[in-house]
């Protein structure tokens, strides 16, 4: 698990710099930071939205007596989404777009919850707390 998170925290940048060195060849180094930060800026307008949605859907099924089990995982992914749109770089922005959208956040959740799942009938950790 270290080794591929030490991957993915050296390949990913990489890449996202070689892609951004790309752009700014095509369109120019300016234009390459302009959509940068818009892409950090909308993304934080998208986030905050949707997570407030979020919010709300969790306050109405906790009000009503239901485990909010689907609104727990919205967001997660939307705080994960979130967090990937304010990385610069495109790969990243996708990612963090596509968690933000609905339609294809439930992809994802459908996704890591067939993870998580497997992981648990496998016995596998998923997470692991150290109490002291």
């Amino acid at each position: 698990m270290l080794a591929k998170l030490l991957l993915l925290f050296t390949v990913v940048p990489l890449i996202e710099l070689y892609v951004l060195f790309k752009l700014s060849d095509v369109i120019g180094g300016g234009m390459t930071i302009v959509v940068v930060a818009a892409t950090g800026f909308f993304g934080v307008i998208l986030a905050k939205s949707q997570g407030f949605l979020v919010l709300r859907s969790l306050h109405g099924d906790i009000s009503r007596g239901y485990m909010p089990q689907n609104d727990i995982f919205d967001g997660l992914i939307v705080l994960v989404g979130g967090a990937f749109l304010l990385t610069p770089g495109l790969f990243t922005d996708f990612f963090g777009l596509c968690c933000l959208i609905p339609v294809t956040r439930k992809f994802i959740k459908v996704q890591v919850k067939s993870w998580i799942k497997r992981k648990i009938e496998n016995g596998d950790n998923i997470i692991i707390i150290n109490k002291k």
